[in-house]
């Protein structure tokens, strides 16, 4: 059987919360946002109180799980939610997918986990079980169809969180546990042959290479920027390049995407309310 996983955002209904920590996961593991979570959620308990916040108070609390226009996207999101929606997490899938960052996952889990709308959310988890029991390797939108006719109307909060938990803890990419498996009997792989799940939409892919990448450097820098400003000739130093042209590259795309500010020769975290 699936082990039952506790997290703090499965504890609300608050759509705020469940809007925040959706976010937090769309790149990042469990284990990095778990300790993150909270704090986060300590500055900006609303999205009233997230416009107000400085993004650099933001982003501080923020380093560790990667990928910070995701931050930015929070904020941004939060704004919009409190001049278009009168602060209201809006209740709509089409509108919830205009918000900064928010694709048709993060929507429905708003949906399923805070309204408790008959929502079908398909994560890694999800996809790899959907295309284990079917056999073969599916499309997005046959994936997110056959979610939507599993489940059982009323119950989609804890429908999502059973199938998720499922393929994360029996079904899971490595090691399924298929010997005990308690649908082992509606599924046609039953772990022999190849496996449908390494082909189909939504599944986990191999990411590239972080050791030496763009990213790994903009990461550093922005760690750097947590204890303050960095003068433009220190910049590659704190980005550990030796190519200097590359690290104000990086540094002028982290401007562009409005995370970091340039004032009087020095970069620091933007303190903008956007």
């Amino acid at each position: 059987m699936p082990r039952v996983r506790e997290f703090p955002w499965r504890a609300t209904r608050d759509p705020w919360r469940i809007l925040v920590s959706e976010v937090m996961l769309q790149q990042t593991n469990v284990g990095r946002v778990y300790p993150r979570f909270e704090r986060f959620m300590a500055l900006a308990p609303t999205p009233a109180a997230c416009v107000a916040v400085p993004l650099a108070d933001l982003l501080v609390e923020w380093q560790g799980m990667g990928y910070p226009r995701r931050c930015r996207n929070i904020q941004d999101s939060a704004r919009e939610i409190v001049d278009r929606h009168d602060g209201v997490v809006p209740r709509d899938l089409a509108t919830l997918m205009e918000l900064p960052g928010v694709g048709p996952y993060t929507a429905r889990a708003v949906l399923a986990f805070a309204f408790g709308d008959d929502a079908a959310v398909v994560d890694t988890n999800v996809a790899r079980v959907i295309a284990r029991v079917h056999g073969r390797a599916l499309k997005p939108r046959e994936t997110q169809e056959i979610a939507d006719e599993m489940l059982p109307s009323g119950l989609a909060r804890d429908w999502n969180q059973v199938i998720m938990d499922f393929g994360a803890t029996v079904c899971d990419a490595r090691t399924p546990d298929c010997a005990s498996c308690p649908v082992a009997g509606h599924c046609a792989w039953r772990g022999d042959g190849q496996d449908p799940a390494r082909t189909t939409a939504f599944t986990s892919r191999a990411q590239a290479r972080f050791e030496g990448s763009d990213r790994q450097a903009r990461g550093r820098l922005m760690k750097r920027l947590t204890e303050g400003g960095v003068d433009v000739a220190a910049v590659a130093g704190a980005m550990r390049l030796d190519d200097v042209v590359r690290a104000q590259r990086l540094a002028a795309s982290l401007v562009t995407d409005g995370l970091v500010e340039l004032v009087d020769g020095s970069y620091r975290l933007s303190s903008k309310r956007r």
